[in-house]
C-alpha cells in the first residue's frame, strides 16, 4: 500500500483570483474602457430584440459645469431601472439627453464675452453651440465613469438640426389648433437678464422689502356717499412701493365689512378685522369706530391717487384676503396676474412703463429714469412727502428671484407669446387645461403624492408664456408683413422655415432673410411681399417639453416612465405634458418617478458657499463608482437623501462583507465545473434544498421590488443575505462539508451546487446596482455553454429555477433548526466567556427541554435531525433527550445552563467534548485513534481519505 497522503494536502480549501481588496477607483476605469470596446450596450439591445419594448425617457439636464451628486442619483437611478427591466427581460434603450439652449448657457457666453452684443447674433449662436458641446462631452465621460449605459455616441441634444426643427414645427402646430397667441400681460421679467422668465425658472428666495401702509383720500362716489366719505381715505398695505404709480383701482372684497375709523392720523377705511393689524403696524393709538359697510358699497367709489394727479376707481375681487394688509389691495394691473384679470374685467388701463432693465420710461421726476428696486425708498419719500405715508419698515418674506442669476425679479406687462389653457382646439370640445387634468388621472405617480401636486398647478397655472427675449434657442417662426404688421398665417408657408432648420438647424433664422426663408412669391393679403421677423425665441421649457415629439418614435410613444426631482413638477413633467396632450391628445409618459434632494449629514442643501459638496468624480477618486451606486441604492429615495463622509464608510464596509460573501462563494467552487459536477435537486441535501427555496424567495421578492423601482429594499435585502443568511449561517456550516469531504463526494458536490446557483442568482440580483463589481464576479464564476458573457447581458434569475420540490414541512423543520443555532450560539459564547470552552469545537451541547409546546415542537426536530446538529452547531458533540414530545417533564437546570429567553422551553447546557481531537478536521472524537492507517484521524476523516484513496477504512 502507497504511503498516508500529507493530511494538510488532502483538504479542500478555498482558492480564487478574485481578490479580497476591490481596488474600485483603479479598476473600474478598466472594466469601463473594456465595455466600450466591446460595445456592450448594443449587444445588449441585440440580445433583447423581439422582447417588450420598455421605454425610460431621459430629462436633459444643462451642459453647464461639472455633474454634481444630484445629477450624479438622477442618472444612477436611471441606469437601475434600464438594467433592471433589460435584465427581466426587456428591449430596455436608454438614449441621455441635453437640454442646450437657455439662460444658462446664454449667461456664461455672455460673461466670456463681456456682453452679448459684441457679435452678431449668428456668432453669439456659435460661441453658445461650442459652450454647450464641450460640457456635454465632459458630462459623458462623468456619467459613463458612474457605470451607465447607454447610447452616448448619439444622445439627444436640443440643439441638433432635427430636434429644432420639431420645436419649431410644434409651436407652429399650437398656431394651427388656436391655442397660440400674442398678448401683453404680466409674467416674471429678470431686469439683471432681460428676458420674461416662466414659471419653472423663478425660484423663491428669502428677500427684504419696504412694508408701507398708503392713503388713498376718497375723491368721489355714488350719490349720497360724499356726505359720509368727504375727509376718509383709504388705506392699502404694499411691499412694492415701486409698483404705486402704476396703480390704477384699489381692491375691496365684496362680502368683508369695512369699517371708517376715526384715528389721530384722520379717517381711516379699511376692514374691520384689519383695524388691530393697522394699529400695531402704524403705531395707532386709538381708534372709533365711525360708520361701517360691505365691501360692494365701494365699487366704483374714486380714490386720489396719493402722488399722481388721477383718481382710480374702487373694484371688487375674490382675491382680496384677511390674512395681511387692510382688507383693501393695491391693484397695478401692469404687475401683478390677478391685477391684470381684474383689470380686463373692468376695463382699466395695463400700465408699465418700464423697459427691459427696470428702469421707468414715464413718471414724475423724482424716479423717472431710476430702476423700480432703486426707486423704492423715493417712493417711500414721496408718500411720506405728500402725507400719505401711514407706516414704514423693513420686512423679510419669501420672494420670486431668477433661478439662474439669483436676483429678485419683477412682474411686468409686455408683449409675449402665450398659449391658451382654456382655448380648446380647433374640432375640439375640451380646453386645454381640462384635457390635461384628465390625463394626469391615468398617469401612476410614484410617491403618490404626486399627482395631487401637478393636478393643482396645471389646475391654477395661467396661460403659458412661451416667448423668451434671447438668441440662444429655437426662433418663433413668425413674420409680419412690413407695409401694414399683419401677421402671416399662410402655415404651408410657414413650415418652409422647419425645412431650413432640418438642414441648417435653428441658425438659419439669422443667416437668411425672410425671403429666403419663404417659398418664392409668398405675399401679404395686402399685396406687400416685404415681410420681417419675430425676434423672440421659444421658453427653454418647451423646447424640454417637445422632446418625447422628437426622440420617442413609432412605439416608443408614449414613455413607460420619467424620472427627475421634485422641481420638474413645474419644469419638465409640466410642459411635457402639455405639449402632448395639445398635439396628441395624450400624456407623454405612463408613470412619473421622483426623487429627493441631495443634502448633506446635518440635513442641509449642498452649495459652495457653505463648504458642503461632495462631486460625485471625487467619490469615484476615494471609494468607485460601485460604492456610490450602493449609496443611492440604499436610499429611500423618494425623500431627501443626505450624503457624508461617515455615510460612505458604512457602506464600504456593507460592500466589503457582500465582497466577503461572494470570494467565500468563489473560493469553494474553484473545482466545480456545473456541466459535469452540478446534482439534480433530489441529490441535494435537505440544508442545500431549504437554502435554494429560501433564494428562490430572495429572487421573487427582488424583481418585484424591481417592478416598483423599491431599490432600497433590493439592496438591503441582497445585503442581509449574503451577511446573516449566507456568511453568518449557511456558508459557515458548510465550511465542514466543503473542506473536508474528498473533492468528489456527494454530499460537497450538494453544496457547491447550491453555492453556485446562489451566487449566479445574487449576481444577477445585485448586477443593476453594483455593475462593476457583478461583472468582476461573473468573470469569476463557473459556466455552463449558453451562459452570457456579461452579467449585464444575462437575465434575472426566475424563482421556479430555485424551487427544489421540497415538502413544506420540511421547511419548517429547518426553519426551527435555524432558530436553534441562533440560541446555541449564544450559548456557546456565554460558555467561552465563562472560560469554559476555547472554540466551539471544544463543545458538547446537550439540550434540556422543559414543559412548554415551544420545547415539544423542537424536541420532535432535534430528534429528527439529531445526526446533522453538531455539524449545525459547529461543536464535536450534541446530546438530545430521549423523551417523546409527550412525555417533557418538568426539569431542574443545571446552574451552568443557558435558557433562551426566545423559546420558552429550551434550554441548553455546555461542557467539553469527550474524546481526542481529530488532526485534520479539529473535532473531538473517542474515535480518534481506531483508524491504524491514520490513526491521529477521527471516523469521519477516516472515512473521506478512504474515498480519496478508495481503500475501506479500518478500525482496530
Amino acid at each position: 500500500m502507497a504511503e498516508p497522503l500529507e493530511l494538510k494536502k488532502t483538504l479542500n480549501l478555498p482558492k480564487t483570483d478574485f481578490p479580497m481588496k476591490a481596488g474600485l477607483p483603479q479598476n473600474e476605469p478598466k472594466q469601463l474602457a473594456a465595455w466600450q470596446k466591446s460595445h456592450l450596450y448594443e449587444r445588449i439591445l441585440e440580445a433583447r430584440k423581439g422582447e417588450p419594448l420598455f421605454v425610460l425617457h431621459d430629462g436633459p439636464p444643462y451642459p453647464t459645469g461639472t455633474i454634481h451628486l444630484g445629477t450624479g442619483l438622477n442618472k444612477i437611478l436611471k441606469d437601475m431601472i434600464i438594467k433592471s427591466k433589460s435584465m427581466a427581460g426587456h428591449y430596455a434603450p436608454y438614449v441621455p439627453g441635453w437640454d442646450c439652449h437657455g439662460l444658462p448657457i446664454e449667461t456664461q457666453v455672455e460673461k466670456e464675452l463681456g456682453g452679448k452684443e459684441k457679435v452678431t447674433p449668428a456668432e453669439f449662436r456659435r460661441l453658445c453651440r461650442e459652450f454647450a458641446t464641450r460640457y456635454v462631452e465632459q458630462h459623458k465621460r462623468d456619467f459613463q465613469r458612474l457605470g451607465v449605459l447607454g447610447r452616448w455616441d448619439d444622445p439627444y441634444l436640443t440643439m441638433s438640426h432635427d430636434y429644432e426643427a420639431i420645436v419649431a414645427d410644434a409651436l407652429l402646430d399650437f398656431m394651427e389648433k388656436g391655442y397660440a397667441y400674442r398678448g401683453r400681460k404680466p409674467v416674471y421679467w429678470c431686469i439683471h437678464d432681460m428676458t420674461a422668465l416662466a414659471e419653472a425658472e423663478v425660484e423663491y428666495e428669502d428677500h427684504t422689502s419696504p412694508s408701507v401702509w398708503v392713503k388713498f383720500r376718497v375723491a368721489g362716489g355714488r350719490k349720497n356717499e360724499l356726505a359720509e366719505l368727504h375727509d376718509v381715505s383709504a388705506v392699502i398695505w404694499t411691499t412694492t412701493p415701486w409698483t404705486l404709480p402704476h396703480n390704477r383701482a384699489l381692491a375691496f372684497h365684496s362680502d368683508f365689512e369695512y369699517v371708517v375709523v376715526e384715528t389721530e392720523k384722520g379717517a381711516l377705511l379699511l376692514a374691520s378685522e384689519r383695524v388691530a393689524a393697522l394699529q400695531a403696524e402704524c403705531g395707532i393709538k386709538e381708534v372709533r369706530v365711525r360708520s361701517n359697510g360691505k365691501g360692494r358699497d365701494f365699487e366704483g367709489v374714486k380714490f386720489q391717487h396719493p402722488f399722481l394727479p388721477i383718481e382710480v376707481p374702487g373694484i371688487l375681487a375674490g382675491y382680496v384676503t384677511l390674512d395681511q394688509g387692510s382688507g383693501i389691495v393695491h391693484t397695478a394691473p401692469g404687475h401683478g396676474s390677478d391685477d391684470f384679470l381684474s383689470a380686463q374685467r373692468y376695463g382699466l388701463e395695463i400700465y408699465a412703463p418700464i423697459d427691459d432693465k427696470g428702469v421707468y420710461l414715464e413718471g414724475l421726476p423724482e424716479y423717472k429714469g431710476k430702476e423700480v428696486f432703486e426707486a423704492n425708498p423715493v417712493i417711500v419719500k414721496l408718500l411720506e412727502d405728500r402725507g400719505a405715508l401711514l407706516g414704514n419698515h423693513s420686512y423679510t418674506h419669501s420672494y420670486p428671484h431668477c433661478w439662474r442669476c439669483h436676483n429678485p425679479v419683477i412682474f411686468r406687462a409686455t408683449e409675449q407669446w402665450f398659449i391658451k389653457m382654456d382655448q380648446s382646439a380647433h374640432g375640439k370640445e375640451k380646453t386645454l387645461r381640462a384635457e390635461a387634468l384628465e390625463e394626469i388621472r391615468d398617469v401612476k405617480w410614484i410617491p403618490p403624492w404626486g399627482e395631487e401636486r401637478i393636478y393643482e398647478m396645471i389646475e391654477k397655472r395661467p396661460d403659458w408664456c412661451v416667448s423668451r427675449q434671447r438668441f440662444w434657442g429655437v426662433p418663433i417662426i413668425v413674420f409680419y408683413c412690413d407695409a401694414c404688421g399683419v401677421r402671416l398665417e399662410d402655415f404651408a408657408a410657414l413650415r418652409n422655415v422647419v425645412k431650413w432648420f432640418e438642414r441648417e438647424g435653428a441658425d438659419a433664422w439669422y443667416k437668411h432673410t425672410p425671403e429666403e426663408l419663404l417659398p418664392p412669391g409668398t405675399k401679404c393679403s395686402c399685396g406687400s411681399a416685404a415681410w420681417r421677423k419675430e425676434n423672440d425665441i421659444l421658453d427653454v421649457w418647451f423646447d424640454a417639453g417637445s422632446s418625447n415629439l422628437a426622440v420617442l418614435k413609432g412605439d416608443e410613444w408614449p414613455a413607460d416612465v420619467y424620472l427627475e426631482g421634485p422641481d420638474q413638477y413645474r419644469g419638465w413633467f409640466q410642459s411635457s405634458l402639455l405639449i402632448a396632450t395639445g398635439l396628441r391628445g395624450h400624456t407623454p409618459y405612463r408613470s412619473v418617478v421622483t426623487h429627493g434632494w441631495t443634502l448633506d449629514e446635518r440635513g442641509r442643501p449642498m452649495s459652495k458657499s457653505l463648504g458642503n459638496v461632495v462631486l460625485p468624480s471625487e467619490i469615484c477618486e476615494k471609494w468607485g463608482g460601485d460604492l456610490l451606486r450602493l449609496w443611492v441604492a440604499s436610499q429611500e429615495y423618494q425623500a431627501d437623501v443626505k450624503m457624508s463622509e461617515r455615510v460612505m464608510t458604512q457602506l464600504s464596509e456593507a460592500y466589503r462583507k457582500i465582497r466577503n460573501t461572494f470570494r467565500f462563494a468563489l473560493g469553494n467552487l474553484f473545482d466545480f465545473e456545473p456541466g459535469r459536477d452540478a446534482l439534480a435537486n433530489e441529490q441535494l441535501d435537505e440544508i442545500d434544498r431549504w437554502m435554494l427555496e429560501r433564494t428562490a424567495d430572495l429572487v421573487k421578492k427582488c424583481r418585484e421590488w424591481y417592478t416598483a423601482y423599491d431599490f432600497h429594499r433590493v439592496y438591503h435585502a441582497i445585503h442581509d443575505y449574503c451577511v446573516v443568511d449566507l456568511s453568518a449561517f449557511y456558508f459557515d456550516v458548510l465550511k465542514d462539508r466543503l473542506y473536508t469531504k474528498a473533492a468528489r463526494n456527494r454530499s460537497r458536490r450538494s453544496a457547491q451546487t447550491a453555492i453556485w446557483k446562489i451566487s449566479s442568482a445574487l449576481a444577477r440580483l445585485a448586477a443593476p446596482i453594483l455593475v462593476f463589481t457583478m461583472e468582476e464576479i461573473w468573470k469569476h464564476l463557473p459556466k455552463t455553454s449558453g451562459y452570457a458573457e456579461s452579467v449585464h447581458i444575462a437575465q434575472f434569475p426566475e424563482a421556479r429555477d430555485f424551487q427544489t420540490g421540497l415538502d413544506t414541512s420540511v421547511a419548517a423543520d429547518w426553519e426551527s433548526l435555524a432558530k436553534i443555532r441562533g440560541e446555541a450560539l449564544k450559548a456557546l459564547e456565554a460558555a467561552r466567556n465563562a472560560k469554559r470552552i476555547n472554540s466551539s469545537l471544544e463543545a458538547k451541547v446537550i439540550f434540556e427541554l422543559f414543559a412548554s409546546d415551544a420545547a415539544r415542537r423542537f424536541l420532535d426536530v432535534l430528534q429528527k435531525y439529531a445526526q446533522l446538529l453538531p455539524g449545525l452547531l459547529i461543536v464535536s458533540q450534541v446530546g438530545v433527550p430521549a423523551d417523546s414530545p409527550g412525555d417533557i417533564r418538568a426539569r431542574v437546570l443545571h446552574g451552568d445552563s443557558f435558557r433562551s429567553e426566545a423559546f420558552p422551553g429550551l434550554a441548553m447546557r455546555v461542557i467539553a467534548a469527550a474524546g481526542t481531537k481529530c488532526e485534520r478536521c479539529w473535532n473531538y472524537s473517542t474515535h480518534v485513534g481506531e483508524n491504524p492507517r491514520y490513526p491521529s484521524l477521527c471516523e469521519r476523516c477516516s472515512e473521506a481519505l478512504a474515498e480519496i484513496e478508495g481503500w475501506e477504512p479500518v478500525r482496530s
